[in-house]
């Protein structure tokens, strides 16, 4: 299937666009400053995970663990956590805006107040669409004893901690979708890359960087980046899915502090 490409985004010959070296040398800086380097760590912690005495199976992942045994101090690493997380997404941005170029257009970031409607429309269209299967992959890996248990918050009970999961939801989203999708996909874009190409590359640096919580997990994130990809090369706007990550990581965070644990077990994701 042919991908047109997106209408919003500027195309590359639209914009000066800086020498097939510097494009690469930014993508690595980037990747190394944010997602690439987890994704190289990820690697080495699902072999540490094979090679473990314990099975796969009865390990754990802690998505949100606490900072500090004192509640404040613990509210306040979480805080410039999630702030210090975004800079990479900042220095994305920056990147794409050089030599005239508008980050904002390129991510089609614009538009009148219906094309954003459309887009919350397309987020929460993508979240049910990847969501649901992806809890019942999680349920099918953990039973093949594949994939570790995910626990998703290690927060103390606190006023703030369902605040600190949101806001890590929304900065989870924007840090891989501006960075993976708005940046890497874009560049690839830039350097000839075709559409399909592009989408796969980015889509296994999304699965890479998954690799700690077990391969079928991964292989599962494969797949989002794969849709994720050919929704935002096919409409040109990038904050469906920002919008679709937050949805489903806000459930997955928030979710098993307000559902009863026995439903849970009986979904097979406890």
């Amino acid at each position: 299937m042919d991908i047109a490409a997106p209408a919003p985004a500027a195309a590359p010959s639209a914009v000066t666009l800086p020498s097939r070296a510097r494009m690469r040398a930014e993508v690595w800086i980037v990747l190394g400053l944010s997602l690439g380097q987890t994704a190289v760590y990820a690697a080495i912690r699902l072999i540490e995970r094979y090679v473990d005495t314990t099975p796969i199976s009865g390990q754990t992942t802690t998505l949100n663990p606490s900072r500090s045994s004192i509640d404040w101090i613990d509210l306040m690493r979480q805080v410039l956590g999630i702030g210090f997380a975004l800079v990479p997404v900042a220095l994305a941005l920056y990147l794409l805006s050089q030599h005239g170029a508008s980050s904002r257009v390129r991510l089609g970031l614009v538009g009148p107040a219906r094309r954003w409607w459309g887009d919350v429309g397309w987020g929460a269209i993508l979240a049910a669409c990847i969501g649901l299967p992806g809890l019942a992959l999680y349920a099918i890996s953990r039973a093949l004893g594949q994939t570790v248990t995910i626990d998703t918050s290690g927060l103390p009970d606190m006023w703030w901690s369902a605040t600190i999961l949101l806001l890590s939801a929304a900065a989870a989203g924007v840090l891989e979708e501006f960075v993976v999708v708005g940046f890497v996909l874009t560049r690839l874009r830039d350097l000839g890359r075709s559409p399909w190409t592009a989408i796969i590359l980015a889509a296994l640096l999304r699965g890479a960087y998954h690799l700690y919580q077990g391969w079928p997990m991964a292989l599962g994130n494969v797949v989002m980046g794969l849709v994720f990809g050919w929704v935002y090369v096919r409409r040109g706007r990038l904050a469906p899915l920002v919008l679709a990550h937050w949805t489903l990581d806000a459930v997955a965070f928030i979710g098993p502090e307000v559902v009863p644990h026995g439903w849970l077990e009986s979904l097979g994701v406890a």
